[in-house]
């Protein structure tokens, strides 16, 4: 008889890989449409043994990113081009979200529109105001 007691997060329960089939069907379609999809993680009913394969089986690549915008975010892209991770942390370091992204770039890493279109005046100023300067030194100097 085995007194040993079990601890059930220690588990796998197969949906590591069910995970990663419905991943290999949205990369495809990714590859085929375009059209780009995410799976929430903290949503399926996986064990922490579970998480642990499907991080490394994915395994990572060669781009990641740790954004620091009300909180922690972690974005790294597996080993398979077009399928990111994305982990975002909470009070205290814990993992509020967390999903896979199937897409050629994931939205966190996407600058909005309104920041673009105010950063292009931001260096149109700085031109300006450096340009302005530049012709002073030259009025002061010639």
């Amino acid at each position: 008889m085995n007194d040993e007691i079990l601890d059930p997060t220690d588990f796998r329960t197969g949906m590591a890989q069910s995970v990663l089939h419905e991943i290999a069907g949205r990369l495809a379609l990714l590859a085929e449409t375009g059209e780009v999809s995410a799976i929430d993680l903290r949503s399926l009913p996986m064990t922490p043994a579970d998480r642990s394969e499907l991080e490394d089986r994915l395994g990572r690549g060669e781009i990641e990113a740790l954004l620091t915008v009300a909180g922690t975010s972690e974005v790294w892209e597996t080993q398979y081009a077009g399928v990111w991770w994305i982990r975002h942390l909470g009070a205290g370091n814990k993992v509020a979200a967390e999903h896979i992204e199937v897409t050629s770039t994931p939205q966190i890493l996407a600058s909005h529109r309104n920041d673009v279109a105010a950063s292009a005046l931001r260096l149109r100023d700085s031109l300006a105001e450096h340009a302005s300067r530049a012709g002073n030194e030259d009025i002061r100097h010639g």
